[in-house]
């Protein structure tokens, strides 16, 4: 059996190898007719086909290069020279007395300090931008404190310099202070009302005193009223903002101030995430107004006291919804009750513009031009009603 198979196998090579031979003289008999019929016609020998060239050899695989991140460096340079350190010397009165914080102690000596009290310098840290090469700079009030003393300035090329206080507004929590210099660096004014929601921006400023730091975040919200101020209408951010931020930069991606960062919201006293800045539009007014007039002036219709309606006063008013604001107390020698508002009334616009808060409405009233006129739009007995309010001056500084 053994050698059976074996006889089959030796067949089949033999069979293989007398092919493979038959078509190798099969083809060099046709090359060498073809030769010789190219000979007899005259025709010049054609060659035989040259082989293909071997492919070069792939170069080794290399990863595709990861996409980097939004690139800020040249933002941040120029953001940081125009972002001081402020220095503000002050002085505090603290009572010496052991009881004065005592009820029983009050009720005999009232708030008279008996004892005497003593004062002791207090030194406030923050920061401060330059809005104008001749020395004018923005921080908030806060960062200056009460009977100040002394305000130094520490710029971005080590200089240290003194300052002198311009001009504070209450209602923002803003500064303005003077350095005696020229040629300083300026960061330009951007347009806060162009600010969207998860737009990037950058905070600068000297948190714990670590010097021309730079955090980059979004803006989370806008139009925060947080109760910080009188006038408020915050840009809210998550770019951390620590103690000795207050009066820094906000800053977009085109390198414009659109905010002076003011505050934050925290339980820890650190950051949390939540950072507000009074923004560029209303910081820049102030700024201009105290430096032209020492003061900020502010549109002022008198004294007026409203409140939010709620769906029970609306019906009894006869509004159709709670989109409006109820008068509750007014002065008779104000703009207002001279227009012939009295109190019972709804304002549910002004010049055409509805409010639903108070703080909208204030922030409309106080940017209207001095001297000029507002139409109030208002729901009196069901009906709607509109009167034409002088604008004057605000008294409070």
């Amino acid at each position: 059996m053994k050698t059976r198979i074996l006889f089959a196998v030796l067949l089949v090579s033999v069979g293989f190898l007398a092919g493979v031979a038959s078509t190798t003289t099969t083809r060099a008999r046709q090359t060498a007719a073809d030769a010789a019929m190219a000979a007899l016609e005259g025709r010049p020998e054609t060659p035989p086909p040259a082989a293909a060239p071997a492919p070069p050899p792939a170069p080794p695989a290399q990863a595709a290069p990861l996409a980097g991140g939004p690139d800020f460096t040249a933002v941040a340079a120029k953001a940081v020279n125009a972002v001081t350190n402020i220095s503000s010397l002050q002085i505090v009165r603290r009572r010496s007395s052991p009881f004065f914080n005592d009820p029983f102690f009050q009720q005999f000596f009232g708030n008279d300090e008996f004892f005497g009290g003593r004062a002791r310098p207090e030194q406030s840290l923050g920061s401060g931008v330059v809005v104008s090469a001749d020395g004018y700079m923005v921080t908030n009030q806060h960062v200056l404190g009460d009977d100040v003393e002394k305000v130094t300035v520490l710029l971005a090329d080590q200089r240290e310099l003194a300052a002198e206080i311009v001009g504070v507004d209450s209602y923002t929590d803003l500064a303005v202070l003077k350095v005696d210099a020229t040629g300083l660096p300026v960061l330009p004014w951007g347009d806060s009302s162009k600010l969207k929601v998860a737009e990037w921006v950058l905070a600068v400023g000297n948190p714990f005193q670590f010097s021309q730091t730079v955090t980059l975040g979004i803006v989370s919200a806008l139009g925060r009223n947080v109760g910080l101020s009188t006038y408020e209408d915050f840009i809210q951010t998550d770019a951390a903002i620590n103690p000795g931020n207050s009066g820094g930069a906000l800053v977009n991606t085109r390198g414009e101030l659109v905010g002076i960062n003011t505050a934050i919201y925290s339980e820890t006293g650190g950051y949390q995430g939540i950072g507000f800045a009074v923004p560029s539009n209303i910081a820049r007014r102030v700024v201009d107004d105290i430096i032209r007039y020492g003061q900020v002036r502010r549109g002022s219709i008198g004294f007026l006291e409203v409140s939010p309606l709620t769906p029970r006063l609306a019906r009894q008013l006869g509004a159709p919804d709670t989109n409006g604001l109820l008068v509750t107390r007014m002065r008779r020698d104000s703009e207002a009750y001279a227009s012939g508002i009295r109190p019972g009334d709804v304002i549910v616009s002004l010049d055409g513009k509805a409010f639903t808060d108070a703080q909208s409405l204030q922030r409309a009233i106080a940017d209207a031009p001095i001297g000029g006129a507002v139409r109030v739009g208002l729901i009196r007995e069901g009906r709607r009603e509109e009167v034409t309010v002088k604008v004057g001056q605000s008294g409070r500084e």
